[in-house]
């Protein structure tokens, strides 16, 4: 099986991405298991507080040290070998082919920032820190739920046709997927591509062939 930790102040979040399709079954089939950690849990005041202001000052508040890396060695401890990524702007791009290398570890642990970010004295103690792009979210949330889906379906049984994970965007050398067509034959006067209807298995594959580089190069 493969373990997922989300280490998280709303761990909520995940119920319903987590309790529908492929995840779903994934988990139900004992292929994966999702375990979400509240740090706040970890805070050893009354108020369970997560977060203080910044040193220096500036805008908004920080997530403390203490609270987060209790809550990474908490993950350590129910899985050992665990790989504890951090969602963070700073990072690595994530990628498909970072998807595919998490596959291969026993399990992955993904930690959610929130307000400003963390205190960057938290980064010592994590395995890896990913981005998912340019922009900024709310919180790590959205971003570890992105990781998590990415993951999921590349494990070993999780999709009904092994091909379909073969055959994604991006598995074979960054190459972007080609465009496929369903029934109706015309739609609205657009009409799927006569080499698709041929028959022809060679033609078909060197039509795809191409209009994957064609959309790749375009991108």
């Amino acid at each position: 099986m493969f373990h997922t930790q989300i280490l998280t102040l709303f761990p909520e979040f995940f119920d319903s991405p987590l309790s529908c399709s492929i995840p779903k079954r994934a988990i139900e089939a004992g292929l994966v298991s999702a375990e979400m950690i509240q740090i706040r849990d970890f805070a050893t005041d009354k108020h369970h507080t997560v977060d203080d202001s910044p040193y220096g000052g500036g805008p908004g508040m920080l997530m403390k040290p203490g609270p987060v890396v209790e809550a990474i060695r908490a993950a350590r401890k129910n899985h050992p070998d665990t790989h504890v990524v951090m969602l963070t702007p700073s990072g690595t791009r994530f990628s498909q082919s970072k998807a595919l290398e998490y596959t291969k570890k026993s399990g992955i642990t993904l930690l959610c920032g929130r307000y400003e970010g963390f205190d960057e004295r938290i980064c010592e103690y994590v395995d890896e820190e990913i981005s998912l792009g340019d922009y900024v979210l709310s919180g790590g949330e959205p971003a570890a739920l992105s990781v998590l889906d990415a993951v999921i379906r590349l494990l070993p049984g999780v999709l009904g046709s092994p091909e379909s994970a073969v055959l994604d965007s991006f598995t074979e050398d960054g190459i972007l997927d080609w465009p496929h067509y369903t029934r109706p034959v015309v739609f609205e006067g657009k009409s799927v591509p006569d080499v698709l209807l041929s028959g022809d298995h060679k033609k078909i594959d060197q039509w795809r062939k191409d209009q994957a580089l064609k959309r790749s190069n375009k991108r």
